[in-house]
């Protein structure tokens, strides 16, 4: 912390007021203002006029929120409820689902891959937080665009694109970051160069975790430190007048990442992730010929590797276990923007991945150094491969908007068994959306839309396959994708001072996937067989709203109300979210570079549990108890120099957000500084 003060002390010796030329006049509180988004239909339209509503994340509003991880980015937003297993993880919950229903993008590629587990995971903190440009986050409806899991909604990290400028320019940066109690120690740089046909960033960053220090009465809660490294790299070309490439690179490695409920709970000597990486690699060719069908042309290639080692140790045991999964992902996407009309757009396109997967699992004594080999989480070389088609449109006609689209997605999933031999599933789905807008008065819209979604059983479905327990696990060759069929419908605001928007749904979940004892044995266990059993049915609504009474003052807020049940075992789906939302204030003093901001966060009881919720030791018996945070912050910017401060969870609540397996940071100072030349 003292040499997070001393660095900021020296920047400001740094400062000239020559370099004073960027005023600080970029609007970073609006999440609602007429922006240009991507993710709903994979090319540009504004936010405003579609049938459904995206909420948008900058970059400089997620660089004065300071947020610790990525995950950790999505505290707070709209939409989104943030459950964390552990201080190195955080699963977002959209519509009252996560983990494998949910799709996660980075840079239009998909993070989901074939070893993505059920309910809460950590994947989306393989993302440093310094990496990225915006956040886009899409409830429902996006199958048609991106395919498998993006049933409850999808979530899009779009990270930093270096720009071409008319001169030559280089520009560092520089940041760093401290939270009080040792909890961060964080630094990270980048290099970034420009000319007239070709640009580059390069960066890399270091960041120290230390143990978490939760609200009142709770304290120090370890083990929770552990310690990362990201490195990430991008050239950007001017080939053509009329075509650009980019190359792309992202490292991030994660040490000794602990889990902390299970060494409190379970009674786990030592159970952590070390190590944990993921890189992801590609290149993009975009060509623009300008013609009425061939609009612009897009190539993607993309390699993506997931390395992922769990180490754990029970109490009063000498055995040592070790398991390691790797995945291999390669992407290649091609899509056609089409100009079938002046006010009729059409993107077309073709999409396959594949997934190979090798797992395997060690346990040493400890006492006599013995090893003893066996068969890993998932069987070992494991392979899932998906080929999609899909066709989508946007047509504007005077005050209505439509939309709609049609994808096909066909998979082939290969699981090797030494008993059983090669199991091969070859599910497949036929998605569509379509939607529709209206502009009753100028600046009043209101919307409707209906989608179905799917789910591909995926290699962590099958991944139990042999004995597990007291049981034998066997796949269904006929196992059928996860289904949803979607209905929204709602309203939109937009005037010079006041932005707002209101969508209320109702979601049909389908074919969900559970287990079945069947009247078979193998080696005297009984055999069970995943099959499509279980129905449900989610529903809720999100307002969120802007008013900007003075050009200095900003306060807006949003609410989330999700209800999900389980039709099939008449009982509340599990991990369903409680109402919650956050409301803000910000008052910039533009001339002066000052904005100071006001925020509480807040979920309210959820005492409907599921009997798996009853069962989850990270969930008390009677449930989650409320809860609402106080944070203020200023922020300071003046040329190439900007610090940051907030005072975090001001009361010192105890809190812990539902299904988490541990409790969200105490009081405490947030400090950030960064050079921009």
């Amino acid at each position: 912390m003292r040499f997070l003060l001393l660095f900021c002390f020296i920047s400001l010796f740094l400062h000239h007021p020559a370099l004073h030329a960027q005023e600080n006049n970029a609007d970073t509180t609006s999440i609602l203002k007429p922006e240009v988004v991507v993710t709903a239909h994979r090319f540009q339209t504004d936010n405003y006029s579609q049938p459904l509503v995206t909420t948008l994340l900058k970059k400089e509003l997620l660089q004065r929120r300071m947020s610790r991880t990525a995950p950790e980015a999505l505290f707070g937003a709209a939409g989104v409820f943030l459950q964390k297993t552990n201080h190195g993880g955080g699963s977002p919950f959209v519509r009252g689902l996560t983990g494998q229903q949910i799709l996660m993008l980075v840079d239009g590629i998909r993070l989901n891959n074939a070893t993505f587990r059920s309910g809460p995971n950590q994947y989306l903190n393989t993302l440093d937080p310094s990496w990225i440009n915006r956040i886009e986050i899409l409830e429902s409806g996006g199958s048609v665009a991106y395919g498998s899991d993006a049933i409850g909604g999808v979530i899009h990290v779009q990270t930093q694109v270096p720009e071409f400028a008319e001169k030559t320019t280089w520009r560092p940066e520089l940041e760093l970051r401290s939270v009080s109690s040792g909890m961060e120690y964080s630094g990270s740089g980048a290099l970034h160069a420009s000319s007239r046909r070709w640009a580059f960033r390069v960066g890399g960053t270091y960041r120290d975790f230390g143990d978490l220090v939760a609200g009142k009465g709770l304290g120090v809660e370890a083990p929770n430190a552990y310690t990362q490294w990201a490195y990430d790299a991008k050239a950007h070309f001017k080939l053509h007048r009329k075509v650009n490439l980019l190359l792309a690179w992202q490292d991030l490695q994660q040490r000794d990442v602990p889990v902390y409920h299970k060494v409190q709970l379970e009674n786990f000597k030592f159970n952590n992730f070390d190590l944990q990486r993921r890189y992801l690699g590609y290149a993009k060719l975009e060509i623009n010929p300008g013609k009425a069908l061939l609009q612009k042309i897009t190539l993607t290639y993309s390699q993506q590797f997931s390395h992922e080692v769990r180490e754990s140790q029970k109490n009063n045991s000498a055995t040592q276990v070790y398991e390691t999964d790797k995945t291999l992902t390669d992407g290649l996407h091609m899509a056609v923007l089409s100009k079938i009309a002046e006010d009729w757009m059409m993107n077309s396109g073709v999409e396959w991945y594949t997934d190979g997967v090798r797992s395997d699992k060690k346990e040493i004594n400890e006492n006599s150094g013995a090893e003893l080999l066996k068969r890993g989480l998932y069987p070992d070389n494991s392979k899932m491969q998906s080929m999609a088609l899909y066709n989508m449109h946007n047509i504007r006609l005077h005050r209505w908007q439509l939309s709609g689209g049609l994808r096909y997605n066909a998979f082939s999933i290969r699981i090797p068994d030494q008993t059983l031999g090669t199991s091969t599933l070859k599910p497949s789905a036929l998605v569509g959306n379509a939607g529709v807008s209206y502009e009753l008065l100028r600046g009043l819209r209101i919307f409707a839309n209906g989608a179905t979604a799917f789910r591909a059983p995926n290699v962590d479905d099958l991944g139990t396959l042999g004995i597990v327990d007291f049981r034998y696990e066997v796949p269904n060759y006929k196992l059928a994708p996860e289904k949803s069929r979607s209905i929204e419908g709602g309203v939109k605001i937009q005037t010079p001072k006041v932005f707002a928007a209101l969508s209320v749904y109702y979601m049909r979940l389908s074919d969900l996937i559970g287990r079945v004892r069947t009247n078979d044995s193998i080696s005297g266990y009984a055999v069970y067989r995943k099959e499509n059993i279980s129905e449900a049915f989610v529903r809720g609504a999100t307002l969120q709203s802007e008013w900007h009474p003075l050009r200095a003052l900003a306060v807006g807020g949003h609410a989330t109300y999700t209800y999900g049940q389980n039709t099939s075992a008449a009982e509340p789906m599990r991990r369903i979210p409680p109402f919650n939302g956050r409301l803000w204030l910000t008052y910039t003093l533009r001339k002066t570079g000052l904005s100071v901001n006001a925020e509480s966060v807040f979920a309210a009881d959820q005492r409907r549990l599921a009997k798996g919720d009853i069962d989850d030791n990270r969930i008390a018996d009677d449930g989650t108890p409320g809860w609402k945070i106080f944070n203020i912050g200023l922020f300071y910017q003046k040329g190439i120099f900007s610090i940051g401060a907030e005072g975090h969870n001001l009361f010192n609540e105890a809190y812990r957000t539902h299904g988490s397996g541990v409790d969200g940071l105490g009081r405490c100072l947030r400090l950030q500084c960064r050079l921009n030349w």
